[in-house]
């Protein structure tokens, strides 16, 4: 069989984590539409009876404000390392003044000899003969080895897609078990569940300082799941927000995380949530592995 290794990269909101989990038929990275939702490398894995594809979904290419940024950064530099092929994702909806920031994005990447293919995403969203002036633009910044536009939030031409990458892939082992779809952990998952859940129902300035933790994670004998888990902010103000009046915040973060919970468990969820506060935690090291960003 052919196989290998396949990161995604891209500046932020492109739909990297979209695509990702559309080609693995399954959702192993979380989707909002803030920027840096993804903070880690996630592997999504596709098999095929002929083919084996280790898709590796990285954070968007941002300039760092603090260590959590940082470490986002050097995410993305391992994750382009020993790989076979580079996807790099770029909304169709591009403004005049983004094709610059999309030129410096695409800079780094001209030290790698890893073929590149240029995805242009989201082209549900606009009429057909917009798009081919976007791929022009784009294919005179960066010598792509395949272009393909698609819409991954609504499949569209994404097969075509695995298809362009099976032409750069060698015959090699088969990395995974078959039915392996992910390496993350199960609390890592569920973990980021309930943050996507927050990032979607929070206002704009509190998500990047939101980070979850799972404090405790058992299967009772009746084969329900306990969970109680930890939201961070960083500021007591934030704390009153996400909480709501009420509590109804906190409440509505979690019914909407346990439903896909109890979807990626297969079984009923009690799911805890408390709010803490942790000042600055984007900048302390030691909070941050504690918490899974080792």
């Amino acid at each position: 069989m052919k196989s290998g290794f396949v990161a995604i990269t891209g500046r932020p909101n492109a739909g990297k984590s979209t695509l990702m989990n559309r080609i693995i038929g399954e959702k192993v990275a979380i989707v909002s539409n803030k920027p840096q939702t993804t903070r880690t490398k996630i592997v999504g894995v596709h098999t095929t009876e002929d083919s084996q594809i280790v898709f590796i979904d990285t954070p968007g290419i941002h300039k760092p404000h603090n260590k959590l940024g940082e470490r986002m950064e050097k995410y993305i530099y391992t994750a382009t390392q020993e790989i076979d092929v580079l996807l790099y994702v770029v909304d169709c909806n591009l403004h005049e003044n983004e094709y610059a920031k999309e030129q410096a994005a695409l800079e780094g990447l001209k030290k790698s000899d890893v073929p590149v293919i240029l995805v242009v995403n989201k082209v549900d969203t606009v009429e057909k003969v917009k798009v081919l002036p976007v791929i022009d633009r784009l294919s005179g910044l960066y010598n792509f080895a395949g272009i393909v536009p698609l819409s991954a939030r609504m499949g569209d031409n994404v097969d075509a897609l695995v298809d362009e990458i099976e032409k750069y892939l060698e015959e090699g082992p088969q990395f995974f078990p078959g039915d392996l779809i992910t390496d993350q952990p199960e609390r890592q998952i569920v973990a980021e569940y309930i943050r996507e859940k927050a990032l979607r129902l929070l206002n704009q300035e509190i998500p990047h300082g939101v980070a979850v933790e799972i404090e405790k994670m058992r299967k009772k004998e009746s084969g329900t799941y306990e969970i109680l888990a930890a939201i961070y902010c960083e500021r007591q103000s934030h704390k009153a927000i996400i909480i709501g009046k009420k509590g109804e915040k906190l409440k509505d973060i979690g019914s909407r995380a346990r439903q896909d919970i109890e979807r990626f468990l297969g079984a009923k969820v009690y799911l805890e949530l408390w709010v803490k506060v942790k000042e600055d935690w984007r900048n302390k090291e030691a909070f941050m592995n504690n918490i899974g960003f080792e």
